[in-house]
């Protein structure tokens, strides 16, 4: 027996959902949830999604922004899938916030099944689980769309898209945020990333708010150096030791490293986004 089995399913009809999600077009009737509902938890809540696909600079852009959006009292809202879901949920637990989890499928359906400890973390942490299903129901093509309309509708503030492509699920998410009023944000990347052709999208025809820190969401000034990111591998200690020595230009990187620009260019964003590095005058340099 599955051991998040032991926490009951419990049913909260459509009169006391937040406002918020009562206004969503094609509301529920109901939902079934585990873990303790209380309104208050989506007073203050932000949904984040994005690519199943995620990328090493997907990954960063999370790390980077989660932190100051707990400690800003945010609830994290996402899909529980592979990739930013996953991250999003992980990373608020990681800094002892609260997160609730939509599912496209039966609240008793985890996939992959790996994700039963994440699902239990998020219960043990006062967060919840979530579904419009019955709980032995499998997910199917259909649902996952029609499951974006309550991941957009319990976020009071709006959803911030991080990584997708021009088909993907998360442009669905927009879509429902931006007919309930709410404020949609997209973090650019890299131009030549198929990840990044629904982010511009979403920027150039959708009007999403350009974010690339916390403070584009909070509007709270980031305080000291709270948002460097723990990331590093031999590629970026590399990088920093010449950095150390001199200013270089992405092409002077290149050739020093032996690397092809695609991965020179994503790397440099990725050490941006965590304070290791900026450009200036069209060198880089060690962040100061």
């Amino acid at each position: 027996m599955k051991i998040f089995k032991d926490w009951p399913i419990r049913i909260i009809e459509r009169k006391d959902f937040p406002e918020q999600l009562i206004k969503v077009r094609g509301c529920p009737k109901k939902l079934y949830y585990r873990g303790s509902w209380d309104n208050e938890i989506f007073a203050k809540s932000l949904a984040i999604v994005g690519s199943r696909r995620m990328s090493q600079y997907g990954l960063a852009a999370i790390k980077k922004l989660v932190p100051d959006l707990v400690a800003n009292g945010f609830t994290i809202i996402s899909g529980f899938m592979y990739g930013v879901d996953m991250a999003s949920h992980r990373e608020t637990l990681e800094c002892g916030g609260k997160t609730a989890a939509i599912l496209g499928g039966g609240l008793d359906i985890i996939s992959p099944p790996e994700n039963e400890t994440i699902y239990l973390r998020i219960l043990e942490n006062s967060g919840l689980i979530v579904s419009e299903y019955e709980a032995d129901f499998m997910p199917t093509v259909w649902t996952f769309p029609q499951r974006d309309r309550i991941v957009a509708g319990l976020a009071s503030l709006g959803t911030l898209v991080i990584e997708a492509g021009l088909k993907s699920g998360s442009l669905i998410t927009s879509r429902f945020t931006q007919e309930q009023g709410k404020k949609l944000f997209a973090i650019p990347g890299p131009i030549n990333s198929t990840l990044s052709q629904g982010i511009y999208f979403l920027i150039k025809e959708k009007g999403a708010k350009i974010v690339t820190d916390s403070s584009d969401i909070t509007n709270q000034k980031i305080k000291g150096n709270q948002m460097i990111i723990e990331y590093g591998d031999s590629l970026e200690k590399k990088i920093l030791e010449l950095l150390g020595i001199e200013a270089l230009t992405t092409d002077e990187l290149c050739k020093k490293l032996e690397k092809n620009v695609s991965t020179i260019s994503q790397k440099m964003t990725v050490m941006s986004m965590g304070n290791k590095v900026n450009e200036s005058l069209g060198k880089w340099r060690l962040y100061k």
